[in-house]
Parts: structure tokens; sequence; C-alpha cells
């Protein structure tokens, strides 16, 4: 029973694909429909694994949107390896596991509708600045390579104004650069973690709102560290395992952070109240798995819209209102705001 159910899908599987004008027969294209009496569709075309002999462009239909070419061992990406009908209508594009060293200047310019590249487990050391010219990219992996310096200039040739997602995790960056020229960097989420960054990178400017600075090799933070960094919402610096230090003053100009992430640092035993200054907007702090186990007693006047800390082992705290004495001239009864804490003997 169970051979003849795969024998039909197999089936159901292959006549879905050779209905689909242009498919190469390594590769398995679908049709979905959507809108009022589909009125929409697009192809997905999936070519993952054709094998290093497969010559490039593969034949794709017409009207392709989305295209895997993932694990191809393509090499480097020449000018010829992406042109072709069917690759201008792409929206998004999988070229990881590829062992790709280099992109070439217009090996992406016929692509002028892409909006997610995934370049991610190659071999990539440096981009060539004009490899994203003219493409309208709200998503690029670019995780897993080996780029140890990387220029954030690239992504200012894009069109549009629409904001960008970048992933650089799992490389060997130890700094990160950026010029603008007058130019915007439209960059709204930045995911940096376990890198051999020292220290936080430069990012004045940027209209961040995520930024993931976890695994580096960073030993403190200095003050003013995240300066212009006003849109910031999230920002994660968890499991710094050499980080000893952050001064006061650090978060300053974080104005719409919301969640700070600082768990699993455990060489960080003390932190200063001013070291979060300037942070109104906070809404959640993790020190989970850190080495901070008391918080001083003034620190809600500084994190007005604190809801909940976690720190220590298991001990979470969070924002109440203590009922207080009825004032005569006030003629009502005042709210002192409190931390409760799960775990009793908390220093607060």
């Amino acid at each position: 029973m169970a051979l003849l159910l795969w024998l039909g899908l197999s089936l159901l599987a292959f006549v879905q694909s050779s209905a689909v004008k242009n498919c190469h027969p390594g590769c398995r294209c679908e049709v979905e429909s959507f809108g009022l009496f589909d009125s929409f569709s697009l192809t997905r075309v999936d070519c993952r694994g054709l094998g290093p002999s497969t010559t490039m462009p593969i034949p794709i239909p017409l009207d392709t949107a989305h295209l895997d070419l993932s694990s191809n061992s393509m090499g480097p990406l020449s000018d010829a390896m992406l042109a072709g009908p069917g690759y201008t209508t792409l929206v998004s594009l999988d070229l990881s596991s590829n062992h790709i060293t280099k992109v070439s200047p217009n090996s992406l310019s016929k692509l002028r509708y892409l909006e997610t590249l995934d370049l991610s487990y190659n071999n990539l050391e440096s981009l060539s600045p004009s490899c994203f010219s003219g493409l309208p990219l709200a998503e690029v992996d670019l995780s897993h390579n080996t780029f140890q310096v990387f220029d954030m200039d690239v992504f200012t040739t894009k069109v549009h104004g629409e904001p960008v997602s970048v992933d650089l995790s799992y490389n060997q960056l130890m700094s990160v650069s950026m010029s603008f020229h007058g130019r915007v960097l439209h960059i709204q989420s930045l995911n940096l973690s376990t890198n051999r960054l020292s220290s936080v990178p430069k990012l004045a400017g940027l209209p961040l709102r995520y930024l993931n600075l976890d695994g580096n090799p960073i030993t403190h933070i200095a003050k003013g560290a995240f300066t212009q960094l006003k849109d910031l919402v999230y920002l994660s610096i968890s499991g710094l395992h050499e980080l000893q230090e952050i001064e006061p003053h650090s978060f300053k100009g974080l104005q719409s952070l919301q969640i700070l992430d600082l768990s699993n640092n455990p060489k960080l035993k003390t932190l200063n109240t001013a070291v979060f200054s300037g942070l109104d907007s906070l809404q959640e702090l993790n020190l989970s798995g850190s080495g901070v186990e008391s918080l001083p007693n003034n620190m809600l006047t500084h994190l007005p819209s604190i809801k909940s800390i976690t720190l220590g082992r298991d001990i979470h705290c969070w924002r109440t209102q203590k009922q207080g004495q009825f004032h005569r001239q006030l003629g009502q009864v005042q709210h002192n705001e409190v931390l409760n804490c799960n775990v009793e003997g908390v220093v607060l």
C-alpha cells in the first residue's frame, strides 16, 4: 500500500512538472495559483543538486518567480550563468552551497525584480561594489562564507528605498565599513553573529531596527558604541564569552530600543546604573546566563518602560505597583513602582 501511494505521488509530481513548459528534466516545476478565481499564478522551480556537470544557465519556464539552484557546485558566478529566458522574472533565487568564490559585476544584472537572494554556504571573500546594482533586494543571506572585511556600501546601489535585511553571520569578519558618499543605506536588519569582531562596529546612520552581535570576541563595550541608531528596536549581544565590561552610557541614543539581550555573557559580573541611561523605551532586558546576579535598586528611574528583567539562573523580575499610603494634601493614594522577582533574596 505504501509503495502504491509513493508511486501515485511521484506520478502526480511528474505530471505537474511535465505540464509546465520548458521545465528541465532534472528540475521540479510547480505552478501556484492565487487571487480571485486563480487569476494570478507564479512558477516555482527546484533544481537542487543537479551536479557539477550541469550546463548553466539551466532552461527554466518564462514566468519563473522562485528558483532554487543550490548544491550544484557552480564555482565562480559568471555573467552568462543567470542569463536567458525566465530569469528576468525571478523574485527569489537560492544559490547556496555552490562553492561560489566570486560574483562577477554583471552576473545578477538581468534580475531586475529580485527581492530575495541566498548566497550562504559558499566561499565568498569579497563582492564587487556594483554586483547588486539595480536590484530591488529586500533580503540577502551571505552567512557561512569567508568574509574577513565587508563594505556595506555594496547595498547603496540597490534600487528603490525599500528596507533590506542582511545576514553576515558565521563569517570571519574582523571589520565592517561604510562611507555612504551622500547615498542612503536602507539596511533595517543586520546579523553579524559568530564572527571575529573585537569591538562593536561603527554603524551610525543606518536605519537599523534589528542588530545581532552574538558570539563575537568582544571584551568590552565602550561609551556611545551605538550612537545614532535611533530606530533600533531589538539588540542582541548574547554569547560573548569574553565580555567583561559595559561602560556607562554605552546604549545612549537607543531611544526606540524595546528588547535588549545580554544573556550568556558569563564574565559580565556587574552593571552600573548609568549603563541603562537613555533606554526610555526598553521593555525587556535579558541577563540570564550572565554573571550579573543583582541590579542597582534605582534601575527603574532609568528604565521607565521596563516590563520584565531576567537574570542569573531562572530569575525573572517584573514591574508592579506597590500600594502606598493615602496622601492628605493630594487626596489620593500614591503608588510606588517596584520590581518583584520569583526568587527571594535578589538585591534590586
